[in-house]
């Protein structure tokens, strides 16, 4: 039976086998993607508050570029068009405003992570500023464009995606309230919403229906997060208009509506069908995401990075390497983990969260620069790709914004709540706190990055050590083949709860476990969750390792076609062309071996060079990748 509660003001239905944590109970630990985090907090914060505004500041009639009304004595502002945002936030540009509701989502979430008082007052500020904006308005509509657009796309006149454009401010004011507390938000959002319960009203379901056609983006889901907020019946009344019927129905009956579709106009809508099933109970909801996961990803097939589409469009079932253009989208890459995470809660099967990993590493790391933290909108894998990257201020793709976003929030698939305790599900150094069974319970998961390999690592006091001091034992002698985590456990006094361990699609072999330095007979199987259940004292301590091996994955459409993948790291050859290698598929090593797997106090992970062809390329993680020309697949030749 389905029940409502109440989580952080939202209305859920209560039928997760996982739930998240509180915003905020979760934090990172020091460490390479907390460098990361830093990076996209710095950028985040330098982007003015004059220039989020702008376009909002134009069409409510606060703000003109010339400054005043006068003639022989005018004079321009000091900061002229040379300082603005440009790109898609262009004042010329439809889809400007956008990025302001992916802006205020990155600042609420990193607000969450970590208290962060600056950026909330920078935050607030700009609510404030967009409630003023609303005011002048007239008191509902708010956006960066006129009222005209919406009148147009309802006469079937072509503009691009202002549905789409409010959908972000409208996510964006909601996590200011939900992660952030912003009152003002919620009411901003309420306004907005009156506008288009009263605009909608005159249409007929064959109308909307039509209007929906066009990219909604996510707006059936900020209406579900509204109705889950306030119950009010013009809210659930939203839900219904903006269910897009002609997409979800053919879903459900088993049509194939993907193929050369816009996938990120289908993905916000599903996340959208999710939120509308936690928040009704209509099973109908349900229906529509699981049979979009099934046509997107189980029958589908996907790319080594997880990808599904190319060049905004999905592909057609295992047939990509025909499609290996321009490469994944990183709002999809983004959107789809958000799915993932949805049905891992709402099952809890890893697979799931293995998709999650597998898109983490190979797209939000990959398309995100590990040095000024710009974007490239797309991510190629064929044959002499290269990536493109964005400016500070004179693009502004959507993927511009959802780059702010999935680098504001690593923590929240991390741990999770479930019946009889808490489970890791991504194996991200971080630390929480919650209660079980009335005891405060606090866990904290390092890695180990001497006797284990640690995707992006750097120079640490922790690899000084390894190389300066001689009284402590010695660090392997070649690369580590596992991943090493160590779990410790604060509690209050002694409790009983389950601890689930994600176990990982690319094990190489039986994980090893030892509990207080004593190793446990454990039985388990790659994606799946180990559990371990006993009672827990302060001081309790788990240790971890994974192996992990070199694999070639083939390429959907194309058998003798591979990517090779060190764990779940995509690798990336420096060639600029198709090389055909020749060996054995089942035995990479037979074309690839380790190459400058140490750089001072840090393991390289990933690096590895060609041995045994005509020609030597070298290979590192796809996520290093910066300006270099790279193939991922290559053609294998076996050898007879």
């Amino acid at each position: 039976m389905k029940y409502k509660t109440k989580n952080g003001g939202l209305s859920v239905i209560g039928s997760d086998i996982f739930k998240e944590l509180p915003s905020g109970r979760s934090k990172l630990v020091p460490g390479p993607l907390t460098n990361r985090f830093e990076l996209n907090t710095k950028y985040v914060m330098s982007l003015t508050n004059d220039n989020l505004l702008r376009n909002f500041y134009l069409e409510a009639g606060l703000w003109s570029y010339s400054g005043n009304g006068g003639t022989t004595t005018s004079t321009t502002r000091p900061v002229g068009p040379e300082h603005w945002h440009w790109g898609w936030e262009s004042p010329t540009c439809e889809l400007r405003g956008h990025i302001m509701g992916h802006w205020l989502s990155a600042a609420a979430r990193i607000y969450a992570q970590s208290n962060d008082r600056l950026i909330k007052a920078k935050a607030d500020t700009i609510v404030d500023e967009l409630a003023r904006c609303q005011k002048a308005n007239g008191g509902e509509w708010l956006a960066a464009f006129p009222e005209t657009y919406m009148h147009r796309i309802a006469q079937g006149k072509w503009v691009w995606a202002p549905h789409y454009t409010i959908h972000k401010l409208l996510m964006g004011l909601l996590e200011m309230y939900t992660l952030a507390g912003s009152e003002p938000a919620l009411t901003v959002m309420q306004g907005i919403a009156a506008w288009f319960h009263r605009w909608t009203g005159s249409f007929s379901r064959e109308e909307m229906d039509d209007l929906l056609d066009l990219e909604t983006g996510g707006m059936l889901e900020t209406w579900a997060e509204l109705y889950g907020i306030t119950g009010e019946p013009r809210h659930l009344e939203l839900i219904h208009r903006y269910d897009r019927r002609r997409f979800f129905d053919a879903l459900i009956e088993g049509k194939d509506v993907l193929t050369n579709k816009h996938a990120n106009t289908q993905i916000p809508e599903i996340l959208g069908a999710a939120r509308a099933w936690e928040v009704t109970g209509l099973e109908r909801y349900r229906q529509a995401v699981e049979a979009f996961w099934a046509q997107a990803v189980t029958t589908r097939g996907y790319v080594c990075t997880g990808a599904g589409d190319n060049a905004e469009l999905w592909m057609p079932p295992e047939k990509m390497a025909l499609r290996l253009g321009v490469g994944q989208e990183h709002c999809c890459t983004y959107n789809m983990m958000r799915l993932a995470h949805i049905l891992l809660r709402w099952t809890g099967d890893a697979k799931y969260a293995d998709y999650w990993e597998r898109r983490f590493y190979n797209g939000v790391l990959a398309q995100q620069h590990g040095e000024n933290g710009m974007i490239a909108y797309f991510l190629g894998v064929g044959a002499g790709s290269q990536k493109t990257w964005g400016t500070p201020t004179q693009h502004f793709w959507c993927c511009h914004g959802t780059l702010m976003q999935a680098n504001a929030s690593y923590e929240r698939q991390i741990f999770l709540e479930h019946q009889d305790g808490i489970a890791i599900s991504q194996w991200i150094p971080a630390e929480t706190s919650l209660v079980l069974s009335g005891v405060k319970v606090g866990l904290r998961l390092e890695q180990d990055a001497q006797f284990g390999v640690h995707p992006l690592n750097g120079w640490s006091v922790e690899g000084m050590r390894a190389i300066t001091e001689v009284h402590v034992p010695s660090i392997p002698e070649s690369r580590p083949d596992r991943y090493v985590y160590t779990i410790r456990v604060q509690t209050d006094s002694s409790v009983s709860f389950s601890l689930k361990l994600r176990l990982p699609w690319w094990l190489s072999g039986t994980p090893r476990i030892q509990m207080n330095a004593q190793t446990l007979d454990i039985e388990g199987t790659p994606t799946s969750f180990l559990e371990l259940k006993r009672e827990w004292k302060d001081g309790d301590r788990v240790n971890i390792e994974f192996p992990k091996r070199l694999t070639a994955e083939p390429l959907p459409g194309e058998t003798k076609t591979f990517a090779f993948m060190d764990g779940p790291i995509v690798l990336a050859g420096l060639v600029d062309e198709e090389r055909r290698l020749t060996g054995d598929s089942e035995l990479p090593s037979s074309m690839l071996v380790p190459d400058r797997e140490r750089h001072h106090g840090w393991w390289n992970v990933g690096n590895y060079r060609t041995i045994g062809q005509a020609r030597g390329i070298r290979f590192v993680p796809l996520y290093e990748i910066r300006d270099e020309a790279y193939t991922v697949y290559f053609p294998v030749e076996s050898i007879t």
